[in-house]
């Protein structure tokens, strides 16, 4: 595991994630039961506080955001705040991938599978998760 990357939770970050674990979305939920089956063996982080701003899922060894969008992201000025925060997350070096909640709605299993093998493509090339091979034997012996 590399070390976290992700910037330090300003004033009431804290509190407010732990807060929002207590109240997910159901959407959230769902997905939350796949992730934190650790697909392709990566570690997700659920509500995590990052800066001014709680992140829907993490997961460090990637350096990716998962945002779960439902219906409020498409008024308003939220599009322009969720472009400030991506913008925000990608200054320090995390990517925001951005899921629409019906999705997740309709198959939480795929919507998990297509987060780990995004993440997995996302891992440095010394990550000991990135492409997983058999050991080879020793000494030439079968």
């Amino acid at each position: 595991m590399l070390k976290d990357v992700s910037p330090q939770p300003k004033n009431g970050t804290v509190r407010k994630a732990r807060k929002l674990r207590k109240a997910m979305s159901l959407p959230e939920v769902s997905l939350w039961e796949q992730l934190r089956k650790r697909p392709a063996g990566l570690k997700f982080r659920r509500q995590h506080p990052s800066g001014p701003y709680v992140l829907d899922f993490f997961c460090s060894d990637a350096r990716l955001a998962i945002e779960i969008d439902g219906e409020a992201h498409d008024r308003g000025d939220q599009p322009q705040r969720d472009s400030v925060r991506d913008e925000w997350f990608a200054r320090t070096g995390i990517e925001t991938l951005r899921i629409p909640a019906r999705a997740v709605l309709s198959d939480a299993v795929a919507a998990a599978d297509g987060i780990a093998a995004y993440a997995l493509a996302r891992l440095p090339l010394h990550h000991p998760l990135r492409g997983r091979s058999p050991s080879p034997n020793k000494f030439g012996e079968d």
